[in-house]
């Protein structure tokens, strides 16, 4: 029993056989010799050719037995084999894949699979053309041109796996090429649903290819498949943001003109002179407004829509608002998001400074804070009851249409983040200031 131990340790340590446990082969010969009773009461004459069978049959059992655990081993280390990489290519490709598959990314994405991989070319498409090819290859395929290979269109037409073992499988248009590409395996590239593109891993070999390239190939795809959605979604999300930027803009803008042009008909029978001096100011305005692209101005714009706006109110309540300003001008230059500050202003005289008996103030400064503008707008008004407070940011909430502090505060967070909307500190009979913090931004990116 020591020697046939030691023989199984060292046929483990050389070669990753095991003998078999006694208790197995014991097994193995009570089911053999009940057999050969059965079989030698049937047939007398052929006991020789029993015992022949019986000792065969041993002894593949115990070479099947013995060589379990290596079959184990070399299982394992084909699938770390195949799956190690792919790994390392999701990590390496997540920064720039959440772009989209294009041209750019595609080439990254094949630069990283050949270091990775042991295959002689590596080209990925579209549904179209050939967005990557690096490797071994040849040039009647090149970067950007249309689709040759039948192969590759089969792919895209079915959505299944294709491995190509010569090359005439490929169908290649292209005659007396002397392409050295021999096989390749070609994986679809599947975005919710829908066949977008091909992975394609070739061998300068005829014959079959590696389970482990196969097994790369069909990672790759599903890694590329799921980058793409999230490309996509990210995409969607955006346009979503961008949508609802644009829908608030534009529910603002009628908002301002509709409050100007309700005071300046106030003045149409009692002072039409006036009247025409406003009206010949908000032409400007809008003038100057339909100039403006995107959805930032800069902080010296803005302030010019504030004092349009404030012309405008003091024309009606003349001496009962004042207004002082705390601008820094080295502030001027940078951009904030279009109607930012002038819906804040206006929330402070309709609903701060107009219910106030006497005269009311409203201070309107921005000041450097680190790396972002604050721009605080107080007044010394009536101030916001505390159930108000809890509904402020409620769209449509309160009188008018619905819109300003709401409607800033949404803009502010869609763009820069839930932590930079608009910050509100009043006391009934004492005022109200509302505040917000806006990072340094010189260009217009939209």
């Amino acid at each position: 029993m020591k020697k046939l131990r030691l023989l199984s340790q060292y046929l483990h340590k050389k070669m990753g056989f095991r003998v078999p446990e006694l208790a197995t082969l014991l097994r193995l010969v009570v089911v053999q010799l009940i057999l050969g009773v059965i079989f030698s009461f049937l047939y007398r004459d052929l006991w020789l050719e029993w015992l022949i069978f019986s000792c065969l049959s041993l002894l593949g059992s115990f070479v099947v037995l013995g060589l379990r655990p290596l079959r184990r081993m070399l299982t394992v280390r084909v699938d770390e084999k195949s799956f190690a990489p792919t790994l390392q290519i999701a990590n390496e490709t997540l920064p720039f894949l959440r772009r989209g598959l294009n041209e750019e990314t595609a080439n990254k994405t094949a630069e990283i699979i050949q270091k990775i991989s042991d295959v002689a070319a590596v080209a990925i498409t579209d549904r179209e053309k050939v967005l990557a090819f690096l490797g071994t290859g040849c040039e009647n395929h090149p970067v950007g041109g249309s689709i040759v290979t039948w192969a590759t269109r089969e792919v895209l037409a079915t959505g299944e796996l294709k491995v190509v073992q010569n090359k005439s499988e490929f169908n290649c248009p292209v005659k007396d090429c002397n392409c050295p590409l021999e096989s390749a395996v070609i994986a679809p590239l599947i975005c919710k649903g829908e066949v977008t593109g091909t992975v394609k891993l070739y061998q300068t070999h005829k014959g079959q290819i590696p389970g482990s390239v196969v097994k790369l190939a069909i990672g790759v795809a599903q890694l590329l498949g799921v980058q793409m959605e999230l490309a996509e979604l990210d995409r969607q999300s955006q346009l979503v943001t961008k949508a609802e930027l644009d829908a608030l803009q534009a529910q603002i803008n009628p908002h301002f003109l509709f409050n100007t042009i309700n005071t300046i008909s106030m003045f149409t029978r009692t002072n039409p002179e006036t009247a025409r001096r406003l009206l010949i100011r908000l032409a400007s305005f809008f003038r100057h407004s339909l100039k403006r692209h995107g959805r930032f101005i800069t902080l010296q714009e803005e302030t010019e829509y504030i004092n349009t706006y404030l012309v405008l109110e003091k024309a009606r309540f003349r001496e009962k608002i004042r207004v002082v300003r705390n601008i820094d001008k080295s502030l001027l230059h940078y951009r904030i998001p279009v109607l930012t500050v002038q819906p804040l202003v206006e929330n402070a005289i309709r609903h701060g400074i107009t219910p106030k008996e006497g005269q009311g103030m409203v201070q309107i400064s921005a000041q450097l804070r680190g790396d972002e503008i604050e721009i605080a707008i107080t007044d010394d008004g009536v101030g916001i009851p505390p159930e108000i407070m809890l509904k402020i940011f409620q769209p449509g909430f309160g009188s008018g249409s619905g819109v300003g502090l709401s409607n800033v505060h949404e803009r502010l967070k869609l763009l820069f983040g839930p932590e930079h909307g608009l910050n509100i500190e009043s006391e009934q009979g004492f005022g109200t200031t509302v505040w917000l913090r806006v990072p340094l931004v010189v260009h217009d990116d939209d």
